[in-house]
Order: C-alpha cells, then sequence, then structure tokens
C-alpha cells in the first residue's frame, strides 16, 4: 500500500506513530510514502499513485474516509489570510482558499509552516480556523484520510493511532525547528492545537462547510 506524504508539522505526531507502526506492525510493511503539499497529495490519490493520504476536506466529499482528519477545535495559527485589498490564494492549498472565500474575506491566504513562521512573528493576520468557530461553532476539518481499498488494514492503523497521544522525540522536535525555521516550544504549543479524531462534532463542521462550499 503506497502512503502520501504531507511534509507539514501538523502531521509530525502521525509521521512519528507511522514509523513506529510499521516497525511492529508486520502486514503494513508495504505501505511507501511519498512527500509533498496538499494540493500534491490531493493530486496523487486523485490519480491513483498512491492508495491512502490525508485528502484536503474540499476534494474528499465522494472518497472513503476513516475515522482520522486534520482538525482545529479553535485557533490553529497555521493557516491564516493576511488582509490585503487583493485576493491572494496559497498554491499549496485547496480547503483553505476555498475556507476564505466562505468567510467572505481579502487577502493573502497562507498555510502550514510559511503561516507558523508568520504567526510566531507576529504578522497581523486573521486565523481562519478561529474565525470559523466563532460563526458556526463547530470545528473545522482541513482534511480527512481517504483510502482507496485495504480496509482492514488503514481501520487497524486509524484505531492504533487515535488509541493514545503520541510523544514526540525531542531529536525530532529540533529537526523540525532547524527544517522549519520555528522554535520548539513554538512547535509545541502548535500541536497541542491539532485534533486528528473525526468525531460526531467534527462530521458536523465538515459537513457544514462542503455544504456552503457547494452552493457559494
Amino acid at each position: 500500500m503506497r502512503f502520501g506524504r504531507i511534509d507539514y508539522l501538523n502531521l509530525l505526531p502521525f509521521h512519528v506513530f507511522m514509523k513506529r507502526y510499521l516497525r511492529f506492525s508486520q502486514p503494513q510493511m508495504a505501505i511507501r510514502h511519498g512527500a509533498g503539499v496538499p494540493s500534491a497529495v490531493n493530486r496523487a490519490f486523485e490519480t491513483r499513485r498512491v492508495d491512502a493520504a490525508f485528502v484536503s476536506s474540499i476534494r474528499a466529499r465522494r472518497c472513503r474516509r476513516a475515522p482520522l482528519g486534520i482538525i482545529a477545535r479553535g485557533e490553529v495559527q497555521s493557516v491564516l489570510l493576511i488582509p490585503g485589498t487583493e485576493s491572494k490564494k496559497d498554491s499549496a492549498s485547496a480547503t483553505s482558499n476555498v475556507l476564505a472565500d466562505l468567510l467572505g474575506l481579502e487577502g493573502e491566504v497562507v498555510i502550514g509552516d510559511r503561516a507558523l513562521r508568520a504567526y510566531s512573528e507576529g504578522v497581523e493576520a486573521v486565523d481562519l480556523a478561529a474565525l470559523w468557530r466563532e460563526r458556526y461553532g463547530l470545528p473545522f476539518v482541513f482534511a480527512v484520510l481517504c483510502h482507496r481499498g485495504h480496509d482492514e488494514k488503514i481501520g487497524r492503523l486509524a484505531r492504533a493511532f487515535a488509541r493514545r497521544p503520541q510523544k514526540i522525540p525531542q531529536y525530532l522536535l529540533r529537526r523540525a525547528a532547524e527544517r522549519s525555521g520555528i522554535p520548539v516550544p513554538v512547535i509545541r504549543a502548535y500541536l497541542e492545537k491539532i485534533d486528528y479524531r473525526l468525531d460526531h462534532r467534527s462530521l458536523r463542521g465538515l459537513q457544514t462547510f462542503l455544504r456552503l462550499a457547494a452552493i457559494r
């Protein structure tokens, strides 16, 4: 099974989990990773170059889903809009660009590690997940774990990941800080804002977003 990998900090706990899971779970040893930004991983899944991936919510309407996602229940810090008179989309994103439009905002959409750096540097910006929560009272789901077949394997994997929080070794945090230019304490605080359990309220948030996007 080929597994598409988004190389952003918000999935660092999942990548740590996968490394351990592959080591101790023989049936999963065929999983292979390819790294990319969300838009690239979306294309890889849609063109069947990978069998499973965290797919942007706006592109996951009809996919077979595991009960995992990239979810913000309030402020997220890594999906921002820098106000301006002209709209500028982030080419790495799909869902966040649509979210900015739904919220009626103009400016530059910035996502991922670049957005988190801007937040940590005090750049004036709107946190899109926080504004969504303020308006609709629901979590915002940025991506969901989609898969094409392999139901039993993906089900076991999802349950194992959701069972307990992942402890990230200090050396990996330092490596992530060096790569991203974001201090370790900021990374730690940021990861506490990300949830991965696609529960009832998260599904309501996802369904609300998809419904609004369909009629905009």
